[in-house]
């Protein structure tokens, strides 16, 4: 009896090179697709980050605007105030591709827009946050 056990022990001594194979390929695809799935919260959290920018920057110039009776001249009026600070530091305003994305604002009509930098050339179109439009920047 013991001699069949271990007769039957030295047939079951390990996994087939098929059955290995099998595993490292289904890892590998488990790896690919979390990969994939990690690599697009990256976008979403910078299209967030930029629409939360150009609302707390509206909110900002709408108060200045209610307290002064006109839009700031800059950006900068509502961090540099003294009497009241309507921004605590201002968000990315260089249109340059080393930023995720970057704010606008148009001082006469105290509009803001968020743009998304697509691509590595200043030549390359963005992407206004809150709408999607492409912008394509001025040569």
């Amino acid at each position: 009896m013991r001699h069949r056990l271990l007769e039957a022990r030295r047939k079951d001594s390990g996994f087939t090179l098929i059955e290995l194979l099998i595993v490292i390929v289904i890892l590998g695809v488990l790896a690919a697709v979390v990969v994939l799935a990690v690599g697009a919260f990256d976008d979403r959290g910078e299209e967030a980050a930029c629409k939360s920018d150009v609302k707390a920057v509206e909110v900002a110039v709408e108060a200045y605007r209610a307290k002064n009776g006109s839009y700031p001249g800059s950006l900068d009026d509502l961090v540099s105030n003294t009497d009241e600070n309507y921004l605590r530091s201002l968000p990315n305003t260089s249109t340059s591709k080393d930023f995720a994305y970057h704010i606008e604002y148009i001082p006469g009509t105290g509009a803001v827009q968020g743009f998304l930098n697509k691509g590595t050339d200043t030549t390359d179109d963005d992407v206004d946050c809150l709408t999607g439009a492409v912008n394509t920047p001025a040569p």
